[in-house]
């Protein structure tokens, strides 16, 4: 399992040494009169562990500058998925001015050799941990991260399994710190959408065979605060997620100024998004 961990560390590596943000092939919303910056990306890879049998290996992708402070975005991958398999998009958001943290899960990854679907309802506490490891980084002297994050504006994203273990992350109680969720053809954990109002954005594939657009609907239907709902009209379940494939562009356009407006109060990328509910 580490072997082939390793592997695609290297990959993501790679990756992230070219700098460049995937090329969008869906023409995006209009951009604001003065582009926002583009920032060079740097890479780590943190070994980080909740209890001896909870591995999460984690690359955090974030602006590479000398100042500033950078809001906070987790992302959290499906079934048989991995931090890796995301490198370039996540890469993407880190040049547009996130630091971006990617935990590898430890039973549900495409690198285990102990596949286990029902590991996921452990998967909302992982996040937690990670979330919460990522940013002490912020306060940690002499650290590459110390005093660069944002910890007042946090996200999180999720993909499949993923969108369930980001709803659980927005449970009654959680931090209030954590903003804005995007939902990436998800499901929902129990007692999702509860405790501090966020922002959520649902993006959905019209042809997913996986999760059904009704089901996803219902999700949609439970969230109490401002939200979004956008059917991907020609995607299937994560063709919007590779880069170059039909609906990639769009989705890159639509989660960076949904991110930007959400933890950053840009006024610009909310004229770039769909209208919102509540």
């Amino acid at each position: 399992m580490r072997t082939r961990w390793l592997r695609g560390v290297l990959a993501a590596l790679l990756l992230a040494g070219c700098g460049d943000a995937p090329a969008p092939i869906v023409v995006p919303p209009p951009a604001p009169a003065s582009p926002p910056t583009t920032y060079p990306v740097a890479l780590r890879v943190l070994h980080l562990q909740r209890g001896a049998d909870r591995p999460l290996p984690t690359l955090v992708y974030y602006p590479k500058v000398s100042g500033g402070r950078f809001p906070l975005v987790l992302f959290c991958h499906g079934l048989s998925g991995s931090a890796e398999r995301y490198a370039t998009t996540l890469a993407g958001w880190a040049a547009a001015g996130f630091v971006v943290a990617a935990p590898t899960f430890p039973y549900t990854s495409e690198f285990t050799d102990d596949f286990r679907r029902p590991d996921i309802v452990n998967q909302p506490a992982d996040a937690r941990f990670v979330l919460s490891r990522v940013a002490a980084l912020n306060q940690r002297d002499g650290d590459p991260l110390w005093h660069r994050i944002d910890t007042d504006h946090m996200a999180a994203i999720g993909h499949s399994a993923g969108g369930y273990t980001t709803t659980g992350l927005f449970t009654a109680g959680h931090d209030p710190r954590l903003r804005a969720g995007i939902i990436m053809a998800g499901w929902g954990a129990r007692g999702a959408f509860a405790g501090p109002p966020a922002t959520m954005l649902f993006l959905q594939g019209k042809a997913d065979p996986i999760v059904p657009v009704a089901s996803s609907r219902r999700l949609f239907s439970r969230v109490p605060w401002t939200k979004s709902y956008v059917l991907m009209r020609r995607d299937s379940h994560a063709t919007y997620l590779r880069p170059g494939d039909v609906g990639y562009g769009l989705m890159n356009s639509l989660v960076i100024d949904f991110l930007r407006w959400t933890l950053e109060g840009d006024a610009a990328a909310r004229t770039g998004l769909p209208p919102m509910e509540g």
